[in-house]
């Protein structure tokens, strides 16, 4: 469903993030503007692809 490098978002809201690493159904991200910075452990069910709709990320 997701791969490496794709751009994603929580569904609940939130920055865009980037995946660095898959763990089954988890997913390991981190900020899109910080790769460097804190990584979050996520449900691949919990978020979806980002895209943007004008300058607006949306879910």
């Amino acid at each position: 469903m997701y791969s490496v490098g794709d751009l994603v978002q929580p569904k609940l809201g939130g920055p865009k993030m980037k995946i660095i690493e898959i763990r089954g159904d988890q997913i390991v991200t981190v900020a899109a503007s910080d790769e460097e910075g804190k990584k979050y452990t996520l449900s691949a069910a919990e978020v979806s692809l980002y895209h943007e709709d004008d300058d607006f990320g949306v879910c």
